[in-house]
């Protein structure tokens, strides 16, 4: 029986890479895509260079995905490839819109032309779509995003479910909640924080800075999230699914708890833009607040009911926020400290 092969654009990003790792295990010839660069960009890449195909291509350029697609024969396509930040996506609307919104429709163009109905397609969907609705969120729960990332996700989201109706295309949407790992990029928040408590525990001097403290969100680990995605496209028919861990916490909670993880716990002195915090035992000043860091308009409070993916597909997290917290910061601190730290 010869191997499925998969297609995945953004496979050098968070979860493009563990996704190709979980499809590798499973016996898959993976195939990547990814954006010419000067610089080497496969480092994320836990495997070797020679275990996955990788192509350049680009999501703005819909000839080279259709030649892609028409070389590499795929079974199933992953969308993973995005302008990723949502804060960045208010200073860069348009090419936001370029990459997210119509790339992928580049890709099921791609699949009608080349008439793929026996080929699975995954669009990663994301929680930012549902903005400020009211929580906790699920598949019916209607959208309101409130950025510009979150507007062009909703945009394919849409495509993705006409496409299905209209061309009988087997195209699901995987509707995921924030999900991290050690591999997540250094201008996420979750990262930022466990990359700086890896600098402060060799000596960093200038404190760290965040924007909203409070905001909220469902946390969970990418490497749930993408056995998640693949278990869509093993499903007869196409169909779209929360995927989310249930619970909500601060960004100031997750502060907390990966400084305290770190031995470096932490208290809060003053209130608002002028809010710092401080390592409990030195007093050195470790957090301050940037209001350069908080969104044109923020989304207060983000928790997923993925209770479909549950009883349909039989997923559940198995990562806690904890086991997170401690695998991120764990990968951030210098490996001769952690031996001292975490034995």
């Amino acid at each position: 029986m010869s191997k499925k092969t998969a297609f995945i654009t953004g496979i050098t990003g968070q979860d493009g890479a563990i996704l190709a790792e979980i499809l590798l295990e499973k016996g898959y010839r993976v195939c990547g895509v990814r954006p010419y660069l000067p610089v080497d960009d496969t480092e994320r890449l836990y495997s070797s260079p020679q275990d996955v195909e990788l192509f350049h291509g680009d999501m703005s350029d819909g000839a080279s995905l259709i030649r892609l697609l028409e070389k590499t024969k795929p079974d199933e396509i992953y969308n993973l490839a995005a302008m990723s930040h949502v804060q960045v996506s208010f200073s860069m609307p348009e090419h936001t819109a370029n990459v997210n919104a119509i790339g992928p429709v580049r890709i099921l163009e791609s699949m009608r032309t080349l008439d793929m109905k026996d080929v699975r397609f995954y669009q990663a969907s994301s929680s930012e779509m549902f903005g400020n609705a009211p929580a906790p969120q699920s598949e019916s729960t209607a959208f309101a995003p409130c950025s510009p990332y979150g507007t062009a996700k909703l945009y394919a989201y849409w495509m993705v479910r006409m496409y299905r109706d209209a061309y009988g295309l087997h195209a699901s949407n995987g509707i995921l909640f924030n999900h991290e790992s050690p591999l997540r990029g250094e201008q996420f928040v979750t990262r930022k924080i466990t990359k700086a408590i890896g600098e402060f525990v060799i000596g960093r001097k200038e404190p760290l800075k965040l924007g909203n403290l409070e905001a909220r969100r469902d946390w969970g680990h990418a490497k749930d999230y993408m056995l998640g995605a693949w278990m869509m496209l093993q499903q007869s028919k196409p169909d779209d699914y929360v995927l989310a861990t249930g619970e909500t916490h601060s960004v100031r909670e997750f502060v907390e708890r990966a400084f305290e993880y770190a031995g470096r716990p932490i208290v809060w002195h003053g209130a608002g833009e002028r809010e710092t915090g401080h390592d409990k035992f030195s007093g050195q000043m470790l957090v301050t607040i940037d209001a350069e860091l908080f969104r044109p308009k923020e989304i207060h409070c983000l928790i997923g009911d993925s209770s479909k993916a549950r009883d349909a597909l039989h997923w559940a997290p198995k990562y806690s926020f904890d086991d997170l917290i401690a695998e991120m910061v764990e990968a951030d601190v210098p490996k001769g400290i952690r031996k001292k730290i975490y034995g």
